[in-house]
């Protein structure tokens, strides 16, 4: 019986430390992610206030709260913001631990690793693409390609991402660098078009679920 009972205490052990580690290797390391849902508001996010609370709120749920989160989103109007301002310095790596970009000038360069395979949620999972069911590649910036705010007008981010409705527009970008042309802006991460409103429906209607990247500045 005694010798039962030490062979479970040193199972129970080592099943602690195996969780342990894992803990310590798995999202901690994490910088980078795609949110797994939209807030459920469309284009209003809350603004970028918002916009980054639910990234918080998914790192958290996913093990990785102990960062500052942003949302890599450029707003419009007086005092414009730059998504790439905002972001940290880098590098950033995604839920697997791989290196998404080494600085903010890597990461609007040619030479980042942000595809299909690399753009993960917080969960670690990938978010469906041209070719599949549902295409979620439209990925919301509002951002110009060098992380850069729009001018004023045309609205580019659902006024600033306040706006819900039919008659906004926001940029995407594709986060599996596919689109209707073999050209730059359909292999574009960050700016490859306008959607047709800011609404889920309007979202859908051209390849989107108002899902939207995530960085940690820390």
């Amino acid at each position: 019986m005694r010798s039962w009972t030490r062979l479970s205490a040193a199972a129970a052990l080592l099943a602690s430390v195996a969780v342990t580690a894992q803990a310590q290797t798995g999202p901690t390391e994490m910088s980078f992610f795609i949110t797994s849902a939209n807030p459920g508001r469309g284009g209003d996010l809350g603004g970028l206030a918002g916009a980054d609370a639910h990234c918080q709120s998914l790192a958290q749920a996913a093990g990785a709260g102990g960062r500052t989160w942003r949302a890599y989103l450029s707003t419009q109007g007086a005092n414009a913001v730059n998504a790439r301002d905002r972001i940290g310095s880098g590098p950033w790596r995604n839920a697997r631990g791989e290196v998404i970009a080494r600085s903010v000038a890597d990461l609007h360069g040619e030479t980042n690793n942000l595809t299909r395979q690399t753009a993960l949620t917080e969960r670690g999972t990938p978010v469906t693409g041209r070719g599949e069911q549902p295409n979620n590649h439209d990925i919301l910036t509002g951002s110009k390609e060098d992380g850069t705010a729009f001018e004023f007008t045309p609205d580019r981010t659902c006024r600033s991402w306040t706006d819900g409705e039919a008659d906004g527009t926001a940029m995407v970008g594709h986060h599996d660098r596919q689109g209707l042309r073999d050209d730059a802006s359909s292999k574009s991460w960050n700016t490859s078009h306008p959607t047709r409103g800011c609404t889920m429906e309007a979202f859908r209607s051209t390849g989107g679920a108002g899902l939207f990247y995530c960085f940690a500045v820390n």
